[in-house]
């Protein structure tokens, strides 16, 4: 199973396409405002509105069977925890190795922002190296789900 934090996921065609070859499925989670697929192989979960409530979902079902594409880095962590496969959305894979790193970015990024309201800024544009390296890494993520125990 591909477990999707979809809203504002810039991949959701690409794991739509891959899912559909490799006749895998795939939850797309969401508060909503997401169009449905007509694809069988995808299901649409809408969450109700509120902070973290698509991680909650995905968090309560995911095992070490499965992938999940988040750019949300505490749901990563609980995902890694629980031996899933996390990818972002730029390919990055997220894994034990790495991401408590991650997690002290986040909240040091976070304590910047706080300190310096002023601040601007954000991460750069998400580009077509990014989406070829999310497809690299979601077949990687896949063929390894296909041999887990």
């Amino acid at each position: 199973m591909i477990y999707v934090d979809a809203d504002a996921c810039p991949v959701k065609a690409e794991v739509e396409a891959v899912a559909t070859r490799r006749q895998v499925r795939v939850a797309m989670v969401s508060n909503g405002g997401i169009r449905p697929s007509p694809n069988p192989l995808i299901e649409s979960v809408y969450v109700s509105e509120g902070a973290d409530e698509a991680d909650k979902w995905i968090a309560e079902r995911v095992s070490s069977r499965d992938v999940v594409v988040t750019g949300d880095i505490p749901l990563a962590a609980k995902c890694v925890a629980a031996g899933a496969r996390v990818l972002k959305p730029n390919g990055e894979v997220l894994s034990e190795r790495n991401v408590s790193e991650a997690l002290a970015m986040r909240d040091l990024a976070a304590d910047l922002r706080a300190a310096d309201p002023f601040r601007q800024g954000g991460g750069r544009a998400f580009s077509k190296a990014d989406r070829s390296r999310f497809l690299e890494a979601l077949e990687r993520a896949l063929r390894f789900s296909e041999d887990a125990p």
